[in-house]
């Protein structure tokens, strides 16, 4: 006769929780980031508050900054968000055509970002050697796009391996974590484009 009791040696282990390490990490990086950029921007409010105090003018009158292109840079990485959490949003649901095609179309817009920006680089006529702004704009910026191009790294590795099948409902950190990590760079940006681009 069948015995229904139920034998507790028997039973499967609860499979182990996956620790969010990859998230955490990618936290701590981003923190770091952010800290790098809030002494470096610190730097530059702090240096031009003093010319400003002495009755000097920052804004040396040979360098142009057009607010139009830093416009576009920002619009440019705000929609790259959205698209960055659509992303994460089809890992989540196992949907692998929007995945692919998110992850896609952010790159392409981390593309757009680093082009333009060389070009508004090129429209400042800025010579590195003239000032400290000079040098506090460039050490800013090309800083930015390394933290841009490290994202988008994340991003390409993140590709890899949904394409292998390891971005799924039940495992989606990777998405996740670029994403924290876009969110960040993003953010760095915002401060940038007050501090440099609206305020000069």
């Amino acid at each position: 006769m069948y015995d229904e009791t139920l034998n507790l040696a028997e039973v499967p282990a609860a499979p182990v929780a996956r620790p969010r390490v990859l998230i955490v990490a990618t936290a701590f990086a981003a923190v770091a980031a952010l800290m790098y950029f809030a002494g470096l921007i610190g730097i530059y409010l702090t240096q031009r508050a003093a010319e400003i105090a002495q009755g000097r003018v920052w804004l040396p009158e040979s360098v142009d900054i057009p607010l139009t292109q830093a416009n576009m840079l920002f619009g440019t990485l705000l929609l790259s968000v959205i698209l960055i959490h659509w992303a994460s949003q089809a890992a989540r649901n196992d949907d692998r055509p929007h995945l692919y095609l998110a992850l896609g179309l952010t790159l392409l817009m981390g593309f757009a970002f680093i082009n333009q920006s060389f070009y508004l680089l090129s429209l400042t006529e800025m010579d590195l050697a003239a000032g400290r702004f000079e040098l506090l704009v460039y050490t800013i910026a090309i800083s930015h796009m390394i933290m841009l191009m490290a994202a988008m790294l994340y991003l390409v590795v993140v590709a890899f391996r949904a394409l292998g099948g390891q971005e799924t409902s039940v495992h989606h950190d990777g998405v996740k974590s670029a994403a924290l990590l876009w969110d960040a760079m993003v953010l760095v940006y915002g401060l940038i484009w007050i501090s440099i681009y609206v305020m000069k």
